[in-house]
């Protein structure tokens, strides 16, 4: 997505970013999708809290060095104010030819309303057993 186009993009196109930065493994432009704050906090399935830039893009780093993430986020709900966005999502992850156990991932993708632009904060994700929930989630609730 064209830099000008993610200043003023939404929360959505935020997300569709970073999905497509994975996909891509484009290290650099996931880390744009970034809030320039510090206080970040990335949490990968089974794994440690990562706060701050320097952790998170190491370990993004490590894990896209194998190639792209064909993650395709599912069953968006989504809650925003005016400067804060959360976008809960099921993440089905496409492994290829081999079978893979019955699993999914439940994601929480938190964004905030910077001076430039909505930019994410914090991303948790986590594996839950058995298949994932087939009922449709309602989206775009606004906090007042």
């Amino acid at each position: 997505m064209p830099r000008t186009k993610l200043i003023h993009g939404s929360p959505d196109e935020i997300e569709a970013a970073y999905y497509d930065a994975l996909s891509r493994a484009d290290l650099d432009a996931l880390m744009d999708l970034w809030a320039d704050d510090e206080e970040i906090v990335c949490i990968h399935p089974g794994a440690q809290r990562l706060v701050g830039h320097a952790e998170i893009r190491s370990v993004w780093e490590d894990i896209l060095g194998n190639g792209g993430l064909h993650i395709r986020p599912r069953q968006l709900h989504a809650t925003q104010n005016m400067m804060t966005a959360v976008h809960s999502v099921i993440e089905e992850i496409d492994h290829g030819p081999q079978e893979q156990p019955d699993v999914h991932v439940i994601a929480t993708n938190v964004y905030l309303k910077t001076a430039l632009g909505w930019r994410m904060v914090m991303h948790h994700a986590s594996v839950a057993p058995g298949a994932a929930p087939m009922e449709a989630i309602v989206s775009g609730a606004m906090l007042h």
